[in-house]
């Protein structure tokens, strides 16, 4: 299991390094407009070529990225080329924002996703055709439309919830977590209609195998045949979509951070593209990359231990 663990971490370092060595690559054509946007209207072709030499944009790109590379590997992420902050706890202030809002998003999808994958898969029928409808709905019915109507009915008509603005659970629990109510909803909903149809057919399958007929001519209670066997061996491929929701949802949490102005990611690394400051977006970037690499990591190892046939890949 160790040696399965470390093959998927050096996996993800070299995911890590290629998808940071293309990003500064494709960010390294702009460098000149970076330059001129910061010395603004004052720009003069002298200081121009001055501040290129001053910022070490006159080098070649694969030395550039070897530099700010072996700058990190010492724990310097480098400074903001417009307000001169350190990139690592701007990133790291924000990190929290996304993290609160995806993480909620990610335990409910998963309770509400085995709850109604479940109850699908063992009660068939009208309970079948409801889950189907849910996930049906969540499939069509885009996240922005919803965030729109969620809005007007429940911060604008209601006035239940703020429409926009974000409060540190550590300040307020309430105000927290009314802060990130419609925007998680708007994830989970994507999230359940996915991953809940996953589950259902998952299920499904399991509970027409031989040793869940074998269990039911033992005696074994449905419940515990449901829950203790045929869930647990339903979960394997169920972390794989849990894995890849959680891409998605980092993804979309982008931007509903900037449609709900909450002090995160997106909305750090939205004006960092607007101007071009590339300490930031590779920041950004190195950040998001090793929290997908963390993610899929403890996936990966939940999938050996579940099954172990996945080792051997």
């Amino acid at each position: 299991m160790i040696s399965y663990a470390l093959r998927r971490l050096g996996a993800g370092i070299v995911l890590a390094l290629l998808v940071t060595l293309i990003t500064f690559f494709l960010l390294s054509g702009s460098l000149e407009s970076v330059a001129r946007e910061r010395l603004g209207s004052a720009a003069t072709p002298e200081s121009l070529k001055a501040l290129m030499t001053q910022l070490g944009f006159d080098r070649p790109a694969i030395v550039q990225y070897m530099d700010w590379l072996g700058s990190v590997l010492t724990g310097d992420f480098g400074t903001s080329l417009f307000t001169s902050q350190p990139v690592a706890p701007a990133v790291a202030a924000r990190l929290g924002v996304t993290l609160s809002l995806v993480v909620t998003a990610l335990i409910i999808t998963v309770l509400v996703s085995v709850a109604l994958g479940v109850w699908a898969a063992t009660r068939g029928g009208l309970a079948d055709k409801v889950s189907q409808g849910l996930s049906l709905i969540g499939y069509v019915v885009p996240g922005l439309l919803i965030a729109i109507v969620l809005v007007a009915v429940f911060a604008v008509n209601l006035k239940l919830l703020p429409a926009t603005g974000f409060t540190p659970f550590a300040q307020n629990p309430g105000k927290w977590a009314a802060s990130i109510t419609i925007p998680v909803i708007v994830l989970v909903i994507g999230g359940v209609a996915s991953m809940a149809a996953q589950i259902r057919g998952t299920m499904i399958g399991e509970l027409r195998k031989d040793y869940v007929r074998t269990l039911r001519t033992r005696g074994v209670p449905t419940r515990s045949i449901v829950l203790r066997h045929a869930l647990r061996n339903a979960a394997s491929p169920a972390l794989t979509v849990l894995s890849l929701e959680f891409i998605q949802m980092l993804g979309g949490a982008l931007i509903i951070e900037n449609v709900f102005a909450l002090p995160g990611f997106g909305a750090y690394a939205f004006n960092a593209s607007l101007q071009g400051d590339i300490p930031i977006i590779m920041g950004i970037t190195l950040f998001s990359v090793m929290l997908v690499v963390t993610v899929n990591l403890i996936t990966d190892v939940v999938n050996g231990w579940l099954n172990p046939k996945a080792r051997i890949y």
